[in-house]
């Protein structure tokens, strides 16, 4: 049976800016996105802890160093600076696969540093 879990999350991280007028995406650090293993265009499910809001887009990589997640295009009427996210992936994987099976979790502390791995 394939089912569909966890590939990856960030957990809690910081939103940093809004542009509704872009066509649509979720900016990610660059360095933020390797370490969570999220890929470039990988669909990506957002859920807002500061507002309960929840939507899927698709992520883009942002300036490496930076620390930045920001929310572009029409879901930024559901966020705003500051408020904290969880940024989730899913894949599917055969249940005969799943002895090694671990979700990459990466948990944010202040300014989107990561705190654990």
């Amino acid at each position: 049976m394939i089912l569909t879990l966890l590939k990856s999350k960030l957990h809690r991280a910081t939103i940093t800016g809004v542009d509704i007028d872009y066509e649509g995406s979720l900016e990610i650090d660059a360095e933020l996105m390797q370490a969570a293993d999220i890929l470039y265009g990988e669909q990506v499910h957002v859920f807002d802890v500061t507002n309960g809001a929840r939507f899927t887009t698709y992520a883009v990589p942002g300036p490496a160093g930076g620390r930045g997640v920001r929310v572009l295009g029409a879901a930024g009427r559901l966020v705003v600076t500051g408020d904290i996210v969880l940024v989730l992936t899913f894949a599917q994987y055969d249940e005969k696969d799943l002895a090694d099976y671990k979700p990459k979790v990466i948990r944010l502390g202040a300014g989107n540093r990561v705190e654990e791995k």
